[in-house]
């Protein structure tokens, strides 16, 4: 019963103590000085667990009650559009995801909630044999004074940690969409190929039959029919090739969905991506704050700090306060601090370079779009003009003025255009989708 009632009442007076230092300077342990770690506001309070829970993972939480990271993450648009064929490819590998990233930010966000009361006095138990043989048990409780900001550094850490998972989750849900809408282009675009080479299988066999009648009457020569089926058998070959390549993208698309996909049709446009900043901008800033948390940390360990210290129990009771540091003084502590203060500079330089780099990488991939989309165009038109060219020498084959092989050639031209005309349409949806993911604008933040 004794050692209860020292042990309260050693309790009880670090619970005060602590409770004085309501404000100490940047230096010192303040409680909850920054208690809405999660929001960015300062001296403030959370009244329950649910404000300490980032925004990204639930549509419920205000998004001004998160960090601005955090906040312009869950209120990330997406760039794709209500009811299209890319909405149910996305919704379908999203609700399919096993969730690591996820699961990774429901730890950082526990150890930021653990971090949150590392200003509270840690309390623990301390058993030791003494000279006589006798087993002596106390409870010891150490509270911080004054650590040259390193709570408060270590909170602000745990902070940029959560952080940095929730871009991470982002990014792998970006990743994710873009990767399973890449496999569906392809799909669509050796499906159109394949469908494209099929008919001009039936006109080149036409043309076969038409020559190997003519052979047969001693019209043509052998050598014309030898090209025509030689150049039936080159397009049968890709048009297998075509359905095979559609086939495994699908089936890699099915893998990674919750329901099956095959069925799907068509492509269709994205919206313009907003404005906001890219992952890899907003990813340097999050490090950016755990860099800054870590030097702030590693300054503190080299520069001494006050702790109050008591015991209690089977011994007598003791208290005092206590110097301390976790790093010795030597030569070199000097330029490790110079190089410390650096720090911040060196993260801002981070930053700013990954600000060019994304800068570079969207505006280069915009117009790499720009060029295919009119080069689909120009393809298109030519496209037409071989048809109408392939129409005259039709109209003239059949008034005896043209040769079957003239025909032919004429018709081979028109099958290259319009497959240039497919290929250059597709190359523009994939420079699209690439696009998006450099912005970020695949995957909406509120539903990840």
């Amino acid at each position: 019963m004794a050692l209860s009632r020292r042990s309260l009442g050693l309790i009880i007076a670090m619970m005060v103590v602590s409770g004085c230092m309501k404000d100490m300077g940047p230096e010192g342990v303040s409680r909850f000085r920054d208690g809405g770690f999660l929001s960015g506001q300062k001296n403030t309070t959370p009244t329950d667990a649910s404000q300490a829970q980032p925004a990204v993972a639930t549509k419920d939480v205000d998004p001004s009650q998160a960090s601005p990271i955090i906040s312009a993450l869950q209120l990330r648009p997406t760039a794709i559009k209500q009811g299209s064929s890319y909405q149910q490819v996305a919704d379908s590998v999203i609700a399919s995801d096993a969730r690591v990233a996820e699961a990774e930010l429901h730890v950082a966000q526990l150890r930021a909630k653990a971090a949150k009361t590392n200003w509270l006095p840690t309390i623990g138990p301390r058993v030791s044999l003494s000279s006589l043989g006798d087993l002596v048990t106390d409870l010891v409780i150490n509270q911080v004074l004054f650590d040259n900001g390193r709570k408060k550094a270590e909170r602000d850490l745990a902070k940029a940690n959560v952080e940095i998972a929730a871009v991470n989750l982002v990014d792998h849900g970006n990743t994710r969409v873009y990767e399973a809408l890449s496999l569906y282009v392809l799909a669509q675009q050796n499906r159109e190929l394949s469908a494209h080479l099929e008919s001009t299988l039936k006109e080149m066999a036409h043309f076969e039959w038409v020559m190997q009648q003519r052979v047969n009457g001693g019209v043509s020569d052998m050598s014309d029919l030898n090209v025509l089926q030689q150049q039936l058998a080159s397009k049968r070959a890709r048009s297998s090739e075509a359905r095979e390549a559609a086939t495994t993208a699908l089936a890699e698309l099915n893998a990674m969905s919750v329901r099956d996909l095959s069925g799907l049709k068509g492509i269709g446009d994205l919206h313009e991506a907003s404005a906001g900043e890219p992952l890899g901008v907003i990813r340097a800033r999050a490090e950016q704050g755990r860099t800054l948390a870590e030097a702030r940390i590693a300054r503190a360990s080299h520069l001494p700090g006050l702790s109050a210290s008591a015991s209690g129990g089977s011994s007598k009771t003791t208290a005092g306060l206590e110097v301390t540091t976790d790093r010795s003084f030597s030569l070199g502590t000097g330029s490790e601090l110079n190089a410390i203060k650096l720090v911040r500079e060196t993260s801002d330089r981070k930053v700013a370079e990954a600000r060019e780099v994304a800068a570079r990488q969207v505006q280069a991939q915009a117009n790499r779009l720009v060029a295919y989309r009119r080069q689909a165009q120009e393809a298109k038109v030519l496209t037409g003009r071989a048809k109408v060219n392939l129409d005259l020498f039709r109209k003239q084959y059949d008034g005896g003025q043209r040769q079957v092989m003239d025909v032919v050639g004429v018709y081979e031209t028109f099958a290259s255009a319009l497959e240039t005309e497919i290929e250059l349409k597709y190359k523009a949806a994939r420079a699209e989708l690439e696009l998006a993911r450099l912005q970020g604008a695949l995957a909406e933040g509120a539903q990840i």
